[in-house]
């Protein structure tokens, strides 16, 4: 299926700059209105549950599986109407409804308020998925490795400016992030409405079907090729430790390092700065000097031994140490993108990119709870030893396990780079 889409098919809009910074500009203000409130949420959380916080975990974990919950729902659907209706209404479908979202989190009274907001968002938040699809509409596959790692760089951008933003905010105000993040999310709808062209050209599109609008019929497309099917199992276990990081960072940092809302947002703007080096400067050469393969090998490993560092570091300069190396897992994350994107034809690029979304819903169904357990019992009395670290080791052991797993693919696979 894969010389399928060696070429890009008639109809579609060439690449062009303007296209990909349409989409960089897009991601950008989604990760900034996320990073906004991910130094403050888990404490707001925690002040209404008097700050006990292995009771926050578990409340914590619990909201993040009812978001994926959420995406596993409707991910497919969403990347099903992008393959009939275009890219663009889905973008802003979602960028409108974050909006909203960020609305009710700000002015919630209660933990169920808070809930329901997490809800609206999961249901919304396909943006990003379909910016991903977006970008295989207008670029050949030989090109994707690299602008998935520019577009990527957004992610760090926005890691940059939006938890050192939050943490400033939190400090005035915990409701104030909520409010700056919907801002930022009705900014980005409007770029959206009144900026951002449709990439999908009428004669490309796929007739929608409740068939493959739904996450089984979704998942089934992941099944479809063998080389297809490995990375998609590569690319679930991955995603599921990376949850260790939204559902953790902050509880763990702040108990162990004892760090406050300011030197958290800071940190995360760190992992931002090296995210954006790599994703918008590394991708690209390290891709073609090793190859697709060997890069989503290098970023596999530097995953796991970021992780490992992570989770043993006793002190906060020793847990910034992991940060770099942790950053160079990005090389993986445009890899794979690029080497799935070729195992379709042109057409299912949104029911592709609805089907991985799906399945990284899926591990964040299952990383709130692994994870954020595994922290509230290595930190309780019950324990046979106190090890805060147990999360990131945990995630370091699934790197390992991604590892062999793409090994054994690739392998198998004689035709990628």
């Amino acid at each position: 299926m894969s010389g399928e889409t060696g070429e890009p098919p008639s109809g579609v809009t060439p690449v062009r700059s303007s296209a990909v910074a349409f989409i960089f500009v897009t991601i950008l203000l989604d990760m900034v209105a996320l990073g906004v409130i991910m130094p403050i949420l888990p404490k707001l959380v925690a002040s209404f549950v008097d700050n006990d916080a292995a009771h926050a975990a578990r409340i914590f974990g619990l909201f993040g599986t009812a978001w994926a919950l959420m995406q596993f729902v409707f991910s497919p659907v969403l990347g099903a109407l992008s393959d009939r209706f275009g890219r663009r209404p889905v973008v802003l479908l979602s960028n409108f409804g974050l909006a909203a979202d960020y609305v009710l989190m700000a002015l919630a009274p209660s933990l169920i308020w808070l809930f329901i907001g997490r809800v609206i968002s999961g249901i919304t938040s396909a943006s990003i998925s379909t910016a991903f699809a977006y970008i295989a509409d207008v670029t050949p596959p030989e090109r994707r490795a690299a602008i998935f790692g520019r577009i990527g760089a957004a992610f760090g951008a926005g890691f940059i400016l939006g938890p050192a933003l939050g943490g400033l905010l939190g400090d005035i105000d915990p409701r104030l992030p909520f409010w700056a993040s919907a801002g930022l999310s009705l900014a980005n709808a409007l770029y959206g409405l009144l900026i951002l062209p449709e990439s999908l050209a009428a004669e490309r599109r796929a007739p929608f079907r409740w068939s493959h609008a739904n996450p089984i019929g979704a998942l089934h497309l992941l099944r479809s090729h063998a080389v297809l099917a490995g990375l998609s199992v590569v690319n679930f276990i991955a995603q599921v430790a990376h949850v260790v990081l939204p559902s953790t960072f902050v509880l763990y940092a702040t108990y162990r390092y004892g760090w406050d809302s300011k030197t958290v947002g800071l940190t995360l703007a760190m992992v931002g700065i090296c995210a954006m080096v790599v994703q918008g400067l590394a991708v690209g050469p390290i891709v073609r000097v090793l190859g697709e393969r060997n890069a989503l090998l290098l970023g596999l490993y530097c995953g796991a031994l970021g992780f490992l560092i992570f989770g043993c570091a006793p002190t906060g300069p020793l847990f910034w140490i992991g940060i770099p190396v942790m950053s160079l897992w990005g090389v993986s994350g445009a890899a794979i993108q690029s080497l799935m994107t070729r195992q379709v034809a042109p057409d299912q690029q949104g029911q592709l990119q609805g089907a991985t979304a799906s399945v990284q819903s899926v591990s964040e169904l299952v990383g709130p709870f692994l994870f954020t357990l595994t922290f509230s019992y290595f930190i309780s009395g019950g324990a046979p030893l106190p090890l805060p670290g147990a999360p990131f080791l945990l995630a370091a052991v699934l790197m390992i396990v991604c590892v062999a797993i793409a090994v054994r693919t690739l392998t198998a696979a004689k035709d990628i780079p």
